[in-house]
């Protein structure tokens, strides 16, 4: 297989494709291990470098851990989405992205999700979006407690969607917007957010997907205008990898 520049891909990215491919095929699961190295060896018919090669990348991924020793070697695990945060912050930085281009896609993602979770949202979904609205008013005048239950609400809410790629995506980017851009928000902002999560929430369990949107839409314009009058200097400045 080429890459997309027109080399060919390395030995151990394709190596690495099968691993996965077969991991999906025998429906292993995290913890689940995978054979010893000599029976891969064998399996692959390749050396133990580009075994290895293979094996760290998926590491990276977050698709495999590595341990160490007797009784180690690789274990299935589930990537999340901060490896699609780094992945998505080294492109952004290569483009010199602004930090205000995340947020203009928070405003135009998080409405269009609101509307699929108030129609496809579960029992066990909505009660754990619930949990995160009731731990953000416990929590309103302890400021990283509070962003910390309000990303909690945001994921819930990506992930009742029933699309992956929701949940995976506005949590990368929220994971990348978050830090200085926050460092200073009065208890006041805290309020308005709080009450537009609950009103946001209202309408995701009487499933009015109508509702949902619009609520979420409102809330999120308001807010993208608050931060780009506090913070325009921060907005403005490129995403950095590095610093994340």
């Amino acid at each position: 297989m080429a890459t997309r520049s027109g080399r060919p891909e390395k030995t151990a990215m394709i190596v690495a494709r099968r691993i996965v491919s077969e991991i999906a095929a025998k429906g292993l699961r995290p913890g689940d291990r995978l054979p010893p190295e000599k029976v891969m060896l064998d399996q692959y018919e390749i050396g133990r470098g580009t075994l290895r090669e293979a094996l760290r990348f998926l590491e990276l991924s977050g698709a495999l851990s590595l341990k160490p020793g007797p009784g180690g070697g690789p274990t299935v695990e589930k990537p999340d989405a901060s490896h699609l945060m780094d992945s998505l912050a080294l492109l952004l930085q290569f483009e010199k992205t602004p930090f205000d281009s995340i947020l203009e896609a928070r405003v135009g993602l998080e409405p269009m999700n609101a509307r699929l979770a108030a129609a496809r949202v579960t029992d066990e979904q909505l009660a754990a979006m619930e949990a995160a609205v009731t731990r953000m008013d416990e929590n309103i005048r302890d400021l990283n407690l509070f962003h910390e239950t309000s990303k909690e609400f945001h994921d819930a809410l990506a992930w009742a969607s029933g699309n992956a790629v929701f949940g995976y995506l506005i949590d990368a980017i929220d994971g990348i917007f978050e830090g200085p851009m926050f460092s200073e928000y009065p208890l006041a902002r805290r309020k308005k957010d709080l009450a537009a999560h609950r009103a946001v929430l209202a309408a995701v369990a009487q499933r009015d997907p109508d509702g949902a949107e619009a609520t979420m839409r409102e809330h999120m314009e308001e807010l993208a205008g608050f931060l780009r009058k506090k913070s325009a200097a921060l907005l403005n400045q490129p995403i950095t990898w590095a610093a994340l």
